[in-house]
Formats: C-alpha cells, sequence, structure tokens
C-alpha cells in the first residue's frame, strides 16, 4: 500500500442567478404581503400591531430565506479530482482582463 496516494481537488461552483430566481420572488412576495396587513393594520389605528407585523415576518421568514440559499449554493459545489501532473488552469470565463499596473518614471 503506498503512502503517496493524495489526491488535489478542484473546487467548481455552478450556481446561477437562475438558481435562486425563484427564492427571491418568493421572499420578495412575503415581504409585499406583510408590508400590504402593515397598511391595513394602519388604516385600521393600529400602528403598534402593523409595525409588529412587519417585524414578525422579517425576522421569522429571514431564517429560512437564509436556509435555502446556503443550501442552494452548497448543493452547485462541487469537487473535481485533479489528476496528479497536471497543469492548474483558471476556467475560461472566470479570467479578469485587467492588466497589472506598472510604475513610470
Amino acid at each position: 500500500m503506498s503512502g503517496n496516494n493524495i489526491q488535489s481537488y478542484r473546487y467548481v461552483c455552478t450556481l446561477t442567478f437562475g438558481d435562486i430566481y425563484g427564492q427571491i420572488i418568493v421572499w420578495l412576495i412575503t415581504i409585499t404581503l406583510s408590508l400590504a396587513s402593515a397598511l391595513a393594520l394602519m388604516g385600521a389605528k393600529k400602528p403598534v400591531y402593523a409595525l409588529a407585523t412587519v417585524g414578525l415576518v422579517v425576522l421569522l421568514s429571514l431564517p429560512f430565506l437564509l436556509f435555502s440559499f446556503v443550501t442552494t449554493l452548497l448543493n452547485h459545489i462541487e469537487m473535481v479530482p485533479v489528476e496528479p501532473g497536471t497543469k492548474m488552469e483558471p476556467i475560461p470565463g472566470n479570467v479578469s482582463q485587467q492588466q497589472p499596473v506598472q510604475a513610470t518614471s
């Protein structure tokens, strides 16, 4: 058995905006409905209840939003084994087109 069997991995994130688009839309609808209910309560001369409603909805929905974003992100991270002796090159499209700054005299 060889102790020289360590393999390198490259981490690739395949997350796109389309993967989280539905989650953002659902959260925006939730916030809009809470603001609509707050406005209805403001009209009923209950400003304390209106503020409590918005605060409660935001407070209770943020952990679910964070959980769904994080699990979606983790589901889109891939570990790709790198063959020994191969050169690590950046993935096309992720390379910055900026040139290094040169000193002038």
